[in-house]
């Protein structure tokens, strides 16, 4: 593990950027870069819901920069900048007061404005008491378990009595939070955005004074956080102070920083790695985000009309490519590095950040800690996960995910339920085993640990879901009176999800599971959601519902026990045995098969336990048993296709092992010596 401290061989230390408010000794410094602006106005507030501050003008240098110089100790004041343009159709003005793009922390008011100010902060003096990077150098030891933060403690059923903060996520004796992923096994967690974010929509078909007239949105809420407002704040409706409530304020206390600080120390202390997801390819339409009064056509993208692009599909495409705005977005990087001790980074529509922004973030977060873990989902305006993986980061497998659940429950369901998704084939199946390497079928990455195994993320219908549909379609329209209908998995379902688990956990590369996936957890619109018009169906789409829609119920895994208890113990199987993880795809051989749904590979490695060979089978067939041969005396059975076997009371096959309709098994054969055809 690398330490935080650790000397970095030939590393150049970078110049810390001198924008925002820096508080030296006796005075304050501002320094705000808006080029085009004809007048900056300062105003300093004692506190945040004063109404009036004090006004300073600022000087404009040479270089488009604004500074000034106020003395005194500012330190918990807070300020925000009065923005004057020459009048331009592209360059939006308000008479409202705008934030600082580069603060530490913001107080804002619960509204889809949000009326942010930034806070003046003191130097941290948190105590990490010896924290460091959690994360191996070898990515592909990595279980990663993609969540939001509020879903793991928000529901009764958690136990926490801080529901829904960074506190109750490592809060001790629940069944929520950390509890949750330590009995799991998991030694990874991605959490969905925790930079400050517009969590507020305008009100539903409510026209606004701005113009914005909301039809699409019944609950008014952003409730995922892919609308980033603040790079370098944390969120503060996760702190213990926190309020979701219209109206209320958050984010004059400072608890959010110090909080979340104190979650990954703990997530450290577990041995767990913090991976945060990062939006830097789109902002909200509708707050006061800093970049859109500053310098809106410099900073985003626009066609050759002079419109907006929507690559992201959120109609206004951040221009990464602006030296200030990469600026911003490596210096935000290394903040979180060195401020939070975050260890890896997934960033949302990587494919719409330019390049060279791409390798500054490579270079200069591999000088902090040469473990990071850079994730891109490597599409937007494009798809390029062979790009990413050449530069050294990993990426979403889409096709991973698409060859063995489908794209489509219902016109395109994949290997699981005995059916081919169009853009996959026996071959490429074998390839997603072997990490869906280049030059093979279907291959997007140089090596394995580029490869993020995953078959359902926050996006789309919950693989419990996918499969409720996929075997009987009529659900994806049904409007069920009651989650109860939906919980507990029949017997078809539980064979597919624990099938799906199994090629998941036995792929190379690193696997990624979403929360509540291992119980096949259902997202059902509540009945009484009468404003939604999907109210009571399965939801594929639960970006904006601060609901039980998404928060985890953890009673729910008393219906599916088994499931959890499959998907525990092949976790464990994967950290025990690191062929699973590891193997050169030369060292995985496929034996020949006259049905393309019968899968059944051997993996014998020269550097990992060489006295071993690992058997994995898989029956993608729902109706035709699979017989599979074996030679060389008795195999230990791992794993069937409906447990995990304890190390200590594990069945041997002789011969031949048959393997029923949609199931697998793992075995394992030793190169040992024998007493009585058992190995010792």
């Amino acid at each position: 593990m690398f330490r935080v401290g650790d000397r970095i061989s030939g590393q150049v230390k970078r110049p810390a950027t001198t924008w925002g408010a820096q508080q030296k000794q006796d005075f304050c410094l501002f320094r705000l870069y808006c080029p085009k602006a004809i007048r900056i106005t300062l105003v300093l507030f004692d506190h945040y819901e004063d109404t009036i501050g004090s006004h300073y003008p600022m000087e404009r240098l040479d270089d488009g920069n604004w500074h000034l110089k106020i003395l005194g100790c500012l330190e918990g004041k807070y300020y925000a900048y009065r923005i004057e343009h020459t009048p331009d159709e592209k360059q939006p003005q308000t008479p409202y007061l705008i934030a600082d793009p580069w603060s530490k922390e913001v107080a804002t008011t619960n509204h889809y404005l949000q009326f942010a100010r930034s806070k003046i902060t003191p130097p941290d003096d948190f105590d990490w008491q010896g924290d460091t990077y959690v994360i191996p150098s070898e990515h592909r030891d990595l279980v990663i378990y993609e969540t939001h933060l509020k879903d793991l403690t928000a529901h009764p059923s958690s136990g926490s009595t801080q529901p829904g903060t960074y506190s109750g996520m490592v809060e001790k004796g629940i069944t929520g939070g950390i509890q949750h992923l330590k009995k799991l096994g998991i030694n990874a967690v991605e959490f969905l955005p925790l930079q400050k974010f517009a969590y507020f929509e305008p009100p539903y078909l409510k026209e606004t004074p701005e113009g914005y007239l909301n039809t699409w949105n019944p609950y008014s809420r952003n409730y995922w956080g892919y609308m980033t407002s603040f790079y370098f704040a944390p969120e503060t409706m996760y702190a213990s102070d926190g309020s979701s409530l219209p109206g209320d304020i958050n984010g004059t206390t400072g608890n959010a920083s110090r909080e979340l600080k104190e979650m990954i120390r703990e997530l450290h202390k577990e041995g767990i790695t913090v991976i945060l997801d990062v939006v830097y390819n789109h902002v909200s339409q509708y707050d006061l985000n800093p970049l859109k009064y500053l310098n809106k056509p410099a900073y985003f993208r626009s066609n050759e009309e002079g419109y907006y692009t929507s690559d992201s599909g959120c109609g206004n495409d951040l221009k990464t490519e602006a030296a200030y705005i990469r600026e911003l977005i490596v210096s935000s990087i290394i903040w979180w590095m060195k401020e939070y001790h975050i260890d890896g980074f997934r960033f949302d529509l990587g494919n719409l950040i330019d390049r060279q922004t791409i390798a500054e973030i490579h270079r200069e977060a591999i000088k902090i800690n040469p473990h990071v873990l850079l994730i891109a989902e490597p599409w937007g305006g494009g798809y390029d996960p062979s790009g990413f993986s050449e530069m050294g980061w990993a990426s979403w497998n889409d096709q991973i995910r698409n060859g063995v659940k489908g794209i489509d429950p219902v016109h395109s369901p994949g290997f699981i339920f005995g059916k081919w998704h169009h853009e996959s084939h026996r071959e490429s199946l074998e390839n997603y085993i072997r990490g869906t390497l280049l030059y093979q079928a279907n291959g997007l990455y140089h090596h394995s640990g580029h490869s993020i195994n995953y078959l359902e993320s926050h996006d789309g219908y919950t693989l419990g879901d996918f499969i409720r549909i996929a075997l009987d379609p009529s659900k994806s329209i049904h409007r069920f009176t009651d989650k109860s209908e939906l919980i507990a998995l029949n017997r078809d379902e539980e064979h597919c999800a624990r099938l799906a688990a199994l090629f998941l956990f036995c792929s190379q590369g690193i696997p990624m599971i979403h929360a509540g996936q291992e119980w096949g957890r259902s997202k059902w619109i509540d009945i009484k959601n009468t404003d939604d018009p999907n109210h009571g169906k399965l939801d594929h789409n639960s970006y904006e519902k601060d609901n039980e829609t998404n928060y985890l119920d953890f009673e729910e895994i008393e219906e599916n026990r088994s499931l959890v208890e499959y998907y525990t113990g092949l976790i464990g199987l994967r950290k025990s045995f690191p062929q699973l993880r590891r193997a050169h795809p030369n060292e995985i051989t496929f034996r020949p098969w006259t049905d393309a749904l019968h899968m059944a590979f051997e993996i014998h490695c020269k550097k990992y336990r060489p006295e071993e060979r690992l058997l994995v089978c898989m029956n993608g067939h729902r109706e035709q048993s699979m017989n599979v041969e074996l030679p060389d005396g008795p195999w230990e059975v791992l794993a069937d296709g409906y447990q995990v076997f304890p190390s200590d009371s594990r069945p041997f096959a002789v011969n031949h092992l048959i393997i029923p309709p949609s199931t697998g098994a793992v075995l394992v054969h030793r190169a040992q010596n024998r007493s009585n055809g058992v190995p010792r």
